[in-house]
């Protein structure tokens, strides 16, 4: 066992041998300020992350297609949304989101990530779904081999409230045209006190959590979110984490699809409106933070989360290299054309090469592979191995 500093001893040791810990104790792991026992949280989500995932550091050839940035909601985080009348809306046609697509797919992307605002106009016949429908299946008909990583739980939402449909009717709708799985993203905290204050108009806890648990009952797998470092407490962390993996373990307990991997969004505030701006106090996030709260992420959720994620949008390429050593197995995608994050004023960059991030990979002596959208492993365009989630 590891020599480590009172008062984490016990709680390390017991993770280490494989014990779930409790929120509290996940807590008392994020408010230590002492150096050593800060450097025995990342040797263990360390080892935790070898034992759970392995060496080799993954990633996936992805681009986002965000085809809309007009939304009737006003999150105080946001510096993406636009009026529809206002300077720099956009709504993309079929035409461009399939050009997309197609250069995509000539660089070898194996996943499209699309997500959008919440466009009232975005209907056909004065409905939602068929206009989400006909997105997924005009990026199918053209390139079937590609995965479609689609749709958020607030859009899912937003379509159902739309159209007065059930969320079990639009997931298996969009699940019939040719999502493969759903971004676990609009979670941003899974506290409604802070949701009350960052994204009001949002849907609240619960109901993310419904529709994720929704989705996995139908055949859905998804992925997870925390967006970190604005007006949360670390019992508000801790909280969070502590929903997703109850979430996890009730969904695979009942051999339902399940969570994919874990990624932390370390808020990023430069171009954000001010009230929340100044609130928070700083425009760029704090990298010990977030190295602190992945590592502990990966102690609380890798025994039901195995694939942990950092942000290099957020964090920027140096610091997602650093977090593959505090918990993080995976490196993430390179997303080609990045613009929710880059309008909030991230520093990482919108478009990564291959090369870059293995080389990113490789510079901690650990090997690198690429994977597709559910970590199933890729060797020269051909999947080798299927996960199940």
């Amino acid at each position: 066992m590891l020599t480590i500093p009172s008062p984490v001893d016990a709680l390390l040791n017991r993770a280490l041998a494989g014990e779930d810990l409790t929120e509290a104790e996940g807590v008392a792991l994020l408010l230590q300020t002492d150096a050593g026992a800060i450097a025995a949280i990342r040797e263990t989500a360390d080892r935790l992350r070898q034992q759970q995932s392995g060496e080799t550091v993954t990633y996936v050839i992805n681009r986002n297609i965000n085809f809309t940035n007009i939304c009737e909601q006003h999150c105080s985080f946001c510096a993406f949304r636009r009026d529809e009348d206002e300077a720099g809306a956009y709504w993309l046609d079929e035409g461009a989101i399939l050009e997309k697509a197609a250069d995509a797919v000539q660089r070898n992307a194996t996943e499209i990530c699309m997500q959008g605002g919440l466009h009232v106009k975005a209907k056909v016949d004065d409905r939602a779904l068929p206009y989400y429908v006909r997105l997924v299946q005009s990026i199918k008909q053209a390139y079937p081999h590609l995965h479609l990583h689609a749709f958020s739980p607030q859009e899912v939402q937003f379509i159902a409230r739309e159209d007065d449909l059930s969320y079990a009717e639009v997931i298996a709708a969009l699940q019939e045209a040719g999502v493969g799985s759903m971004p676990g993203t609009a979670a941003e905290v899974l506290d409604d006190a802070v949701r009350r204050v960052i994204c009001p108009e949002k849907i609240d806890s619960q109901t993310w959590l419904d529709i994720v648990q929704t989705a996995h009952r139908l055949g859905m797998p998804t992925t997870s979110t925390m967006m970190s470092g604005h007006i949360e407490t670390p019992a508000q962390q801790m909280r969070h984490l502590g929903l997703l993996r109850s979430l996890q373990q009730d969904s695979l307990s009942q051999g339902y699809s399940g969570i994919s991997e874990f990624i932390l969004l370390p808020f990023v505030g430069q171009e954000a409106p001010k009230p929340l701006r100044r609130r928070v106090g700083r425009d760029q996030p704090i990298l010990a933070d977030a190295l602190l709260l992945m590592a502990v992420a990966r102690i609380f959720l890798g025994n039901s989360i195995p694939n942990h994620q950092p942000s290099w949008v957020k964090l920027g390429l140096e610091g997602a290299t650093e977090s593959l050593t505090w918990g993080c197995n995976d490196i993430g995608g390179t997303l080609m054309e990045e613009h929710i994050t880059t309008m909030a004023g991230a520093i990482g960059g919108t478009c990564m090469e291959v090369e870059t991030l293995r080389s990113a990979i490789e510079s901690l002596g650990r090997p690198a592979q690429q994977r597709d959208t559910l970590y199933g492993e890729i060797l020269n365009g051909e999947i080798l191995s299927e996960v199940e989630v």
